[in-house]
């Protein structure tokens, strides 16, 4: 019970056993407590050092247990002078670590044209990413294009998910409509709904990106290899057209758990999208990229398409959907 105050079960056990028995001597304090004399000795010896006992004023050669009123408050304030010197610690410890990250701001400065910052490395664009979302007060916007994550990933982001929104963040993530089939990404998403998070599906994507607080975004430099680096961005006219981009795209969004409405020509959204990737010469591995599915789904998506226009080739298919109407002029 008093273990908080730096006291062991034994010298408790001895403690409590000399204020019942002030005559005890150590002999009888191993027979009442049933412990070896070399136990009872360390545990008087750590008393004694806690300021728990004290030589006997009798001059008998005994040892005096404390009041426990004393001895609480002898152990109390011994454990405020341990804090204070912690909090002491603490402090300087923060010092410290403010004048190293001013030293590495200054050995690594943004380069670039200003509100560009350069990553380079899946290190640096961690930490970066994980400075972002710490530093997060309002909104998270991201693009999520590729694809179904493990479920094992998902897992591992809900404690950082769970926080942000425990603290009033608005989270809003677009994925693919390639995550609709994928379960472990369904029950992801029903967990951060029941937090208060919001997701919505889409065809296709731009890009994968995260906007945080609307003045600070990460995209990578290469959407084909996001190892190969990124770019964090703060420039407001720069934010104002990814927040505008993200905005228009979540509006268009589908909620996860409704069910994606067919368009006008009677297309899904993915067949919408896979026509007009063919129409632009893609191949069926492109496509399956850009839609985040396997070769095979985007074979058999791109089949189905050349199937029902009665076209012999990709270049056909293109033409006779442009002919139908069946193309959206706007950027894919």
């Amino acid at each position: 019970m008093l273990t908080t105050l730096g006291i062991d079960s034994v010298a408790e056990t001895i403690y409590r056993a000399m204020l019942a028995h002030p005559q005890a001597t150590v002999a009888d304090l191993a027979l009442l407590c049933g412990a070896p004399e070399a136990e009872v000795r360390d545990a008087l010896d750590l008393l004694s050092e806690l300021a728990l006992v004290r030589p006997s004023a009798e001059g008998s050669g005994q040892l005096h247990a404390v009041s426990p009123r004393i001895g609480m408050e002898i152990l109390m304030a011994r454990q405020q002078a341990q804090v204070a010197l912690q909090q002491e610690r603490l402090a300087a410890t923060r010092a410290a670590a403010a004048q190293l990250i001013s030293a590495y701001t200054e050995l690594r400065p943004t380069a670039g044209d200003p509100g560009v910052e350069q990553l380079v490395g899946v290190d640096r664009i961690q930490d970066r990413l994980a400075s972002l979302t710490c530093d997060v007060e309002h909104e998270v916007m991201a693009f999520a294009p590729d694809g179904t994550q493990s479920a094992e990933n998902m897992a591992a982001s809900r404690p950082l998910n769970q926080r942000l929104l425990s603290r009033g963040v608005r989270m809003r993530t677009v994925y693919l409509d390639s995550a609709r089939g994928h379960r472990p990404t369904l029950e992801h998403a029903d967990w951060l709904a029941g937090l208060g998070g919001q997701v919505r599906t889409v065809p296709s994507l731009p890009t994968r990106m995260i906007v945080t607080d609307r003045g600070t975004a990460m995209i990578p430099v290469s959407t084909t290899n996001p190892a190969a680096g990124a770019v964090v961005l703060t420039g407001q006219g720069t934010l104002a057209a990814l927040c505008a981009l993200f905005d228009t795209v979540w509006e268009a969004a589908q909620p996860l758990g409704a069910t994606p409405p067919l368009g006008e020509h009677g297309l899904t959204g993915q067949q919408a999208a896979a026509v007009k990737l063919l129409a632009e010469g893609l191949t069926d591995e492109a496509i399956a990229k850009r839609l985040a599915v396997s070769h095979r789904t985007a074979r058999r998506i791109a089949s189905e398409l050349m199937e029902r226009l009665g076209a012999r080739s990709r270049f056909e298919a293109g033409a006779r959907a442009a002919q139908r109407g069946w193309i959206d002029p706007s950027p894919s």
